[in-house]
């Protein structure tokens, strides 16, 4: 991961030089003739990179890097563009514009989050070595730095655990990578129920949906209590640590990333273990129902009554449909037991997420306006889309059974995303007014490099938390 370095633009002496470039704007005195002639024709587009050889000369290679309008999102743009374009050159300086024309923070985030790289198999032979150190010449502003750097890490802990595959990433190995990486901080705690415990304080949602694996299911319990808090956050993630869709199997193709099925679990305890090293004042638990949803004789099965947590009962008639069983266990654990003021599920839930609002927009459900509309705002600082949906309380009768107090799945109406978070609604209990429920199955996947995405796991939702836990 590129570390970052404040220098005094008098001592600039670069043999890389990045020169950060808007439309229209004029570029910082001092620079030479060619590079501002360059300039003129440069898009300013975010991210986009035009390169200037100088061989004989020094700078010998000077770099424009777009910022668009100048916004933050055309700042972490400049700076994936920046670290994909510079990956065989191990420092490069930056001349960063004079006054409050720099977002700091969304450059240095797009620098480290566009150098991510996940293997597991030897180097690729052609893959060049990655940007080792940046440069600033500008103003000082180490707490930009610091809070870019450890949101970039938190996002990059949930995209390693969501790409890590799936025969080495069981329940019991994602809460034992949890545990070591919040080890790291004080002010955190964690617990970890495994199946009998679970059995014991009756997580039935869980426990069905982990019954075809010889994996056993978890619930990882992680904690930030800082002594200044005024406020109980509550963070629930779903955790199908691999999906087959159980009795009612997915066809191949729709299996084969299945890994991804914990990108929510991934987002909420990376998030909260960036809360800690932010030393964010306010209290945040993070709960990640943890399963393999697998097809055996102790499979559960369509038409089955699941007693979740707390004794509501749900008749599964779609074992495809599991993560809401196991989020529905979380959601009433977190009512009954932990006091929240406000309660946030991330779900990597339905396929109707992406019919809706395609590859980049996660749904956001909440009956709370001002809830919605600040989730939303933190949603667009931090670069990733949310849209509201509406949580339509007249289909709530297609969520009707003759065997338990509610099916899983809507026996007519369609619109299976707003179905889902209808579900999860009557989980949340007295608590729904302090709710959102994100579906985010699609933009938490990317089949190439975008910006300060890179090809696989997301990360998505970590940094949206982690601005919406500062606006607190």
């Amino acid at each position: 991961m590129p570390t970052f370095r404040f220098i005094d633009p008098a001592d600039v002496d670069a043999d890389t030089l990045v020169v950060p470039t808007r439309a229209g704007v004029p570029l910082p005195d001092g620079l030479p003739a060619d590079v501002v002639a360059l300039a003129v024709d440069h898009s300013g587009k975010g991210g986009v990179v035009e390169v200037l050889p100088r061989p004989t000369q020094r700078p010998s290679k000077v770099l424009l890097v777009g910022v668009g309008d100048g916004g933050a999102s055309g700042w972490r743009a400049a700076g994936a563009g920046l670290a994909r374009s510079t990956a065989r050159t191990s420092t490069v300086t930056v001349v960063l514009p004079a006054g409050d024309d720099t977002d700091l923070r969304a450059f240095a985030e797009g620098v480290l989050l566009g150098s991510y790289r996940f293997r597991l198999g030897a180097p690729r032979p052609d893959a060049p070595p990655a940007l080792d150190e940046v440069l600033l010449a500008g103003t000082p502003d180490e707490a930009a730095l610091a809070t870019a750097r450890a949101t970039a890490e938190a996002t990059m802990l949930a995209r390693d655990l969501t790409n890590m595959p799936s025969d080495e990433k069981t329940p019991e190995w994602f809460a034992e990578q949890v545990s070591a990486a919040a080890a790291a901080y004080d002010g955190l705690t964690i617990s970890v129920r495994e199946p009998e415990q679970l059995a014991a304080e009756g997580f039935g949602g869980i426990l069905a949906v982990g019954g075809g694996s010889s994996r056993g299911p978890r619930l990882v319990e992680l904690t930030w209590s800082p002594a200044q808090a005024t406020q109980h956050v509550v963070l629930v993630g779903k955790g199908i640590t691999f999906d087959t869709g159980g009795i009612s199997i997915k066809p191949r193709d729709a299996m084969k990333l299945m890994r991804k099925d914990m990108g929510g679990a991934a987002a909420v305890v990376a998030a909260t273990i960036a809360a800690a090293a932010l030393r964010l004042p306010v209290r945040v638990t993070a709960l990640a129902p943890l399963a393999e949803n697998l097809v055996s004789g102790s499979a559960f099965r369509p038409g089955d009554v699941i007693r979740h947590y707390g004794g509501r009962t749900s008749e599964s008639n779609n074992s495809d449909a599991e993560g809401r069983l196991v989020l529905a266990d979380a959601l009433a654990y977190a009512v009954d037991r932990l006091d929240p003021d406000l309660i946030v599920d991330l779900a990597t839930l339905t396929g109707a997420n992406a019919v809706a609002l395609g590859k980049r927009t996660a749904a956001l459900y909440s009956d709370n306006d001002g809830l919605a509309k600040s989730f939303a705002e933190a949603a667009t600082d931090a670069g990733e889309q949310v849209w509201r949906m509406p949580l339509t309380t007249d289909y709530r009768d297609f969520l009707s059974s003759e065997l338990a107090d509610l099916s899983s799945i809507a026996s007519e109406g369609g619109a299976g995303s707003v179905m889902a978070a209808l579900y999860l609604a009557e989980f949340a209990g007295p608590l729904r007014d302090r709710w959102v429920h994100i579906d985010m199955s699609a933009p938490s996947w990317i089949e190439s490099d975008s910006s300060e995405l890179s090809k696989g796991a997301t990360g998505w939702g970590v940094r949206t938390l982690l601005r919406w836990l500062a606006s607190l």
